[in-house]
Order: structure tokens, then sequence, then C-alpha cells
């Protein structure tokens, strides 16, 4: 028989990358804490109609869909902002607003697989739920931008637009309201040339088309925010004053922004690193409305994802290394007869909650060290039998290479 290999698409994270995924997933759960975000998770698998109802029924080619033994068609999940919307109409809708949820799981998408895209992939997010205001949007920007920064990463914009903008400007040239989301979907994957066509077919002017496509290159400063009128331009340049005044700086307008989902209703916006190249998305979000779809009352959302691959990603590429932190000690028995002096000692350092291994492959003194050493051990321990008789330990630094006898009463203590 071959070896069984894991399935196409699917990572093994080995203990060295697990410690890194961990640290900075640490890094995202504080930075929700101190924004007053609370955690949830929902099931890995959900009924089928949850994502169609969505997203429509062409999102069932990406789906991994399947009947369980029910006859029931389930799939897994691959986003999270449906089933957490579904989840608070089920069980939240009757708690205080607004209500300020983050979640980080695995999702799945069948997709080809390609350079930092897998089926199987890791979605941090957060939905603030129950008000449209340009203050729940300005908080849910600033969040994603402190996320950004816990990455450590240094050099990312953040893109802001309106769904409401652009499509104004598609209604005014005479697109039909039923067309409307054709267009924009064209036009969120920078399709032109498809673009055109549909416009054209709509007998929209060549002028009209050129004005269109112009307008959604139309990226820049809060000055841009001159060319947007009324409503929309006014809560704009709110939501960039509540920003500016939370400190967060990268801020670009963009008119152009859509996100090709017809259920985003007003703010979008996306965080990108230059160094990923042309996938140099590494978070995106925006408002919107979904709750009346699962059969709960109509509520506003704003609510963002991070590409949390992606942003380590990036953060490795602008030259940033995790330093990984192995055990702080390694206990070290000279014999076999010193094994259950070891054990004491080794337990003694863990019940004070210091992270300590053990020899227990009988390796000689100067193989055990080497093997300290390679792991990252900041001290040994050696026990050997003249120490044992007087309570003590052989404590050595493997940085200084300083060593010293301390008694096993005072270990813990000298090692903190």
């Amino acid at each position: 028989m071959g070896m069984i290999q894991r399935p196409r698409g699917t990572r093994d994270f080995l203990p060295d990358e697990m410690e890194k995924r961990r640290y900075y997933e640490a890094a995202l759960r504080n930075v929700a804490k101190t924004f007053g975000f609370r955690e949830v998770a929902t099931p890995i698998f959900e009924e089928a109609e949850l994502f169609t109802l969505k997203s429509g029924s062409n999102v069932l080619e990406e789906l991994y869909v399947f009947k369980d033994k029910g006859n029931r068609e389930i799939a897994l999940r691959p986003e999270m902002t449906a089933p957490t919307i579904r989840m608070f109409v089920n069980e939240m809708s009757s708690e205080l607003r607004p209500i300020k949820v983050f979640y980080f799981g695995q999702c799945f998408r069948y997709e080809r697989p390609q350079s930092g895209r897998y089926r199987e992939f890791f979605q941090f997010g957060a939905e603030l739920i129950g008000s449209l205001d340009a203050e729940s949007d300005a908080e849910v920007i600033a969040m994603a931008s402190s996320m950004i920064k816990a990455f450590g990463l240094k050099n990312y914009r953040i893109r802001i637009g309106h769904i409401g903008i652009l499509k104004q400007k598609v209604i005014d040239a005479g697109v039909p309201e039923e067309c409307v989301v054709r267009v924009l979907q064209k036009l969120d994957k920078k399709l032109y040339d498809e673009a055109r066509l549909l416009l054209l077919e709509m007998n929209i002017s060549e002028e009209k088309i050129r004005d269109i496509f112009e307008f959604t290159e139309t990226v820049g400063g809060v000055d841009v925010l001159s060319y947007v009128s009324g409503k929309t331009g006014d809560y704009l340049r709110r939501v960039s004053d509540l920003l500016l005044a939370m400190g967060v700086e990268n801020i670009m307008i963009d008119l152009g922004v859509v996100r090709g989902l017809d259920y985003y209703t007003g703010i979008v916006f996306e965080v990108e690193a230059p160094t990923l190249g042309a996938e140099k998305q590494v978070c995106g979000g925006g408002s919107y409305t979904l709750s009346e779809l699962f059969g709960g009352e109509r509520v506003f959302s704003t609510g963002f994802a991070v590409g949390f691959d992606r942003a380590i990603i990036a953060a490795e590429k602008e030259g940033q290394v995790y330093e990984k932190k192995g055990v702080k000690v390694y206990v070290l028995p000279t014999s076999k007869d010193m094994q259950v002096y070891a054990s004491r000692v080794v337990a003694k350092l863990r019940v004070a909650n210091i992270a300590s291994d053990i020899e227990i492959m009988g390796r000689k003194v100067s193989k055990a060290m080497r093997y300290a050493a390679a792991i990252g051990a900041e001290y040994t321990v050696i026990v050997g039998a003249k120490e044992a008789q007087q309570d003590s330990v052989m404590l050595r630094n493997m940085v200084s290479g300083e060593q010293k006898v301390v008694e096993v009463n005072n270990l813990v203590e000298e090692i903190q």
C-alpha cells in the first residue's frame, strides 16, 4: 500500500508553524477584546440553503455539499458571516444592541488550489450587529486596522468606498434597476471589456461608459469626497473624521470599491498589503443586511474578515521573523538511577507553570545537552548523584554558559 496523503488544497501545521499561528491568533483576539467584541463559534457544517440564500445558487460550484443520512443537503461553511447572522436570528435577536462578536475558524471552498489559496482556509472575522450609522462603521474599520497592525504589518492601505456611489452613478447613466448588480459585479472584478459590452447592449453611450470607468478608478485621500455630493458624501466624510480621531491614518477613499455581493448596503472597505503583489487583499468587509433572508427582522450590520494566512505571508514578506519560544528548562538525569529524582524536579517546575521537558531517551549528558540546545531550552537542570544527596541540582544558563548548584527548593525562584 502507498502512503496516504492529505487531501488536495489542505495543509498540515507542524509544531513550529502552529506556535506561530497561535501567537498571531492571540494577538487578534486581544485586539477584538480591547474593542469590546466577544467570541462566538458556529458549526463547521450548515444546511446548504444558508449559503445559497445569501450568495445565490452559483455559489454551489464552490461549496463542499453532501447529503447526510437523513437526506438533508449539508455544506461545509465557505465563510462565517452567514452562520453568525443565522445564530443571531435563532438565539440573539432579543439581546441588547449593538451585538459585537468575533470568530476564528476553518472555512472550505472547492476551488482550484493556488499560491495562498487553499480549499481549507482560516478566517478571523467580526460582526457588529444592530446599528446603521457612521459610528459603527468607523468602529469596525478601526478594529480591522488594529488587527492588521497586530500582524506587525507596516505597509498597508485601507480603501474605503460606499456601495451607493457607483450604484447611483450606474443608475444615473440609464442602467435598468434589474441589471445594476450584473454591471457592478463586472466592475468589481475590473472586467471593463465585459462591462462595456453589457452597457452597450443597454444602449448606454460610449461617453457615459467612459465616465463610469473613470469614476471607478477615482482613488485618493479624503479630498476625493469633493466629487461625491449629497448624503453619501456627508456619511463618508463623517466616517473619515471618526477614523482620524481614532488614529487610523492609512485611509484612501476609493469610489470604485464594489463588493460583488448583493447584500452589501453601504460602506465597503478593503485592506491591502502591496508586498503580496496581485492578490494583495488581506481584509475586506462592509455594512450589510442578511437577517431577513434567514427569517429574522431586517437588521443592519457591519463586519469584515481577515485572510489569516495571507496576512502572515505579508508580514513575513516585510521581513518580520517570528522567534519561536521552545521550552524554558530541560531536566537532565546523569544516569538511570537519577530518573525518579529528576521526575520530581520537572514536576515541581511544571506546577510552577514553567515550560519544562525531561530527558526520557536515556542519552549521555553531552548528547542530551546538544539536544537541549537544538530545542532552544534557556536552561538545563543537571541531576547527578552528588547534587541529589544535598537536595540540589546543577542549573546551567544555556545562553551565557554559566552554571551553579541550586537547592531544589530555590530552583523555581532562581529560574523565574
